[in-house]
């Protein structure tokens, strides 16, 4: 009997977001919406830069990583989802789940990453704006784009080790709808106190790190247009960085909620609707707001659409 109890656990079981039948139809229509959305926002702005020769600068280039990453970000979560919310048992293998943090963690940390480096690109086009074309070179964007993506590399690795280094006997149901590290940690069945510190400290380098980088940016360019003398320069200024200021504040807020805080014994339900803001509301939010508050990108948008037409 003790050695059954022992046994390694092979597959996981997801409590998901309700038990309630009419509940869960809602939610796979709201969360199918969502998906489509994310999908069609975040291929369009890929399109638009792509065949725009117009928006091929660092700005955009940096903003086709952030929709690439958004789109497989949400892919790696949502179609899963809906899945389970049609059927009765919600269940993952042992290394679907290792293979859906290791993804899911890969392009979240990347993406951070990005949202960092293109906070130091609107510093340098408003600060230093007669010197960005020689600072914002070709070979420079595709060593801070190879950088985050490296960095998200190496942080999906480091949290994923540690993870999956725990044992996983006896309990199996996670009372999460997909697979996150602190919803995995409550299942383990040994002291998981090394493992959150290492995540803890992965939190530092991918969410505190880039949040100070992004803190200074800003605090630079509000300095530099408060003392812009036209009006006009200053509504620029400001309209080229509210979009990106807009995405880091949601973003980041409910990730450093999330992962740099105490890993309680037991997932509340205000965790769970966090997460879906971060890892489902947020990636489809990102293509409508770039594209809503930026005159180029609905420049490219229309002349797409003629392109079409005619």
């Amino acid at each position: 009997m003790e050695k059954e109890n022992q046994t390694s656990v092979d597959e996981f079981i997801f409590l998901g977001l309700s038990e309630d039948v009419q509940t869960q139809i809602l939610l796979f229509i709201f969360f199918l919406i969502i998906y489509l959305l994310t999908i069609l926002g975040n291929l369009l702005i890929i399109i638009l830069i792509f065949v725009d020769s117009q928006l091929h600068t660092p700005m955009y280039f940096f903003l086709r990583n952030l929709s690439f990453a958004d789109l497989c970000f949400s892919t790696s979560i949502v179609p899963q989802v809906l899945i389970h919310f049609l059927v009765k048992k919600k269940t993952i293998s042992f290394w679907g789940c290792m293979t859906q943090i290791i993804v899911f963690l890969l392009l979240g940390c990347t993406e951070c990453a990005l949202l960092a480096v293109m906070s130091y690109d609107r510093y340098v086009a408003v600060c230093k704006p007669l010197h960005y074309s020689t600072i914002m070179t070709q070979q420079l964007c595709l060593q801070l784009a190879i950088g985050s993506w490296a960095s998200g590399a190496l942080v999906s690795l480091v949290d994923t080790t540690f993870t999956f280094h725990l044992p996983y006997r006896g309990k199996n149901k996670i009372n999460h709808y997909f697979c996150e590290p602190p919803a995995l940690l409550k299942l383990a069945s040994a002291d998981t106190y090394s493992t959150e510190m290492a995540i803890f400290a992965m939190g530092v380098v991918i969410l505190i790190a880039p949040v100070s980088l992004i803190l200074v940016s800003y605090w630079n360019i509000i300095s530099t247009v408060i003392h812009m003398q036209s009006g006009e320069g200053k509504f620029k200024a400001f309209s080229t960085c509210s979009s990106h200021l807009i995405v880091v504040v949601l973003f980041y807020g409910s990730g450093i909620f999330t992962y740099m805080r105490p890993n309680s014994k037991t997932t509340k339900e205000r965790d769970k609707m966090i997460s879906v803001f971060y890892a489902v509301v947020t990636p489809m939010l990102n293509p409508i707001i770039y594209s809503l508050r930026n005159k180029d990108v609905k420049g490219a948008l229309r002349k797409l659409a003629r392109r079409k037409s005619s």
